[in-house]
């Protein structure tokens, strides 16, 4: 009898719990009220329903694991883990032992079983961040993952059935890679079963004004200063400025107007925002000054999504860039941009999120990256 009412306890916790997630982690953590955010979330909703795979695109910084979370704690599988990897910060040849995993004495240094990024989200969901990256070699793997639904760990000739959905985003042109044979088309079109598409920040420049309250009451709690509001000049200098960095730009901007804030209320001067690059209709400097300009517009851009890629690793910012380290990091400062801003958002090895009285994975140490 009171193993029948400790059981029926643990499962409503276990009910609330999953409830309480859906409502943080669901359509609730995507903050906008325009008409382009609504029908994101409109999607969302009918996605959730159903265990298709899922590519979500749209620009860096726009939100993309954030729509992946509520597709997933929308979902039946709510009460699984989320497990999300980044699949460019995973060195191509540790791509097959970080998602299938090992058996001991695979390898050298293989001394204990180790399982993979999909066992670790059975009956779960998990999240393939920038797709694109992948290597040809690796590719293939994944297609015949995703085709079989079955996976071997490495050392083991014995096949695994997954329970798990797949989830995955990009901020390339998929079908454009497809085209320079630089992707796969069969495993574009086996995880193109549905799309959805995030926008830029430039499409929605209504939901600033919410996204800056989000982030103020956020952060200056978690800091623990009393920042309550932006003045209206001041807004209208956050409105007229493009976002390239999106969202995930705005909200490192918030948090550093909160830290400079001299008062309750941010003001233009508190802002430091890069100098807009684009000719206004009152400028009259000629074309060497209008030609400036858009050189820093530029610069200043592919900066930002060169860091972005390279969550803010300078030497492979440098490398992608062809120029030296040194040369680099002097084009970054004299952009007022700091690669600390840029820092990474989602390792592989990350721990998954489980809610409460779910049962983690039994297996042996993970392999640092």
């Amino acid at each position: 009898m009171d193993q029948a009412v400790g059981q029926e306890s643990r499962q409503r916790s276990r009910r609330t719990t999953i409830e309480t997630l859906r409502k943080k982690a669901g359509l609730g953590c995507i903050v906008g009220r325009s008409g382009a955010i609504e029908a994101v979330r409109r999607q969302i909703e009918a996605l959730s329903a159903f265990r298709i795979s899922v590519l979500i695109c749209g620009e860096t910084g726009t939100g993309k694991e954030l729509a992946a979370r509520a597709i997933h704690y929308l979902s039946e599988r709510a009460g699984g883990p989320f497990v999300p990897v980044n699949c460019g910060a995973i060195p191509e040849n540790l791509f097959e032992n970080e998602l299938f995993g090992h058996m001991r004495g695979a390898f050298t240094d293989a001394r204990v079983l180790q399982v993979g990024l999909v066992q670790e989200a059975k009956g779960g969901t998990l999240f393939l961040d920038e797709i694109g990256a992948i290597s040809p070699c690796n590719q293939v793997k994944l297609l015949r993952f995703l085709q079989d639904n079955e996976y071997k760990r490495l050392g083991d000739a014995r096949p695994h059935k997954a329970d798990v959905r797949i989830v995955t985003a990009t901020n390339r042109d998929l079908p454009n890679l497809v085209r320079e044979g630089a992707f796969r088309e069969d495993l574009y079109y086996r995880i193109d079963v549905a799309s959805l598409r995030i926008p830029s920040l430039r499409e929605r420049t209504e939901d600033i004004p919410l996204l800056v309250e989000h982030f103020l009451r956020k952060y200056s709690a978690e800091y623990g200063k009393v920042v309550e509001a932006v003045s209206r000049d001041a807004m209208r200098s956050l409105l007229q400025y493009p976002w390239p960095g999106n969202i995930r730009e705005l909200e490192n901007k918030v948090q550093n107007m909160i830290l400079m804030a001299s008062g309750p209320v941010i003001d233009v001067a508190d802002i430091h925002l890069p100098q807009r690059c684009t000719p206004g209709p009152f400028e009259t400097d000629g074309f060497a000054g209008a030609k400036r300009r858009m050189v820093e517009s530029f610069e200043r851009e592919y900066l930002t999504q060169l860091l972005m890629r390279h969550r803010g690793n300078v030497v492979g910012a440098a490398r992608e860039a062809g120029k030296s380290r040194t040369g680099l990091w002097n084009l970054i400062r004299r952009h007022g941009l700091s690669p600390r801003d840029f820092s990474d958002h989602g390792m592989s090895n990350r721990s998954p999120e489980r809610p409460a009285g779910a049962r983690p994975p039994q297996h042996g140490n993970m392999t640092p990256e």
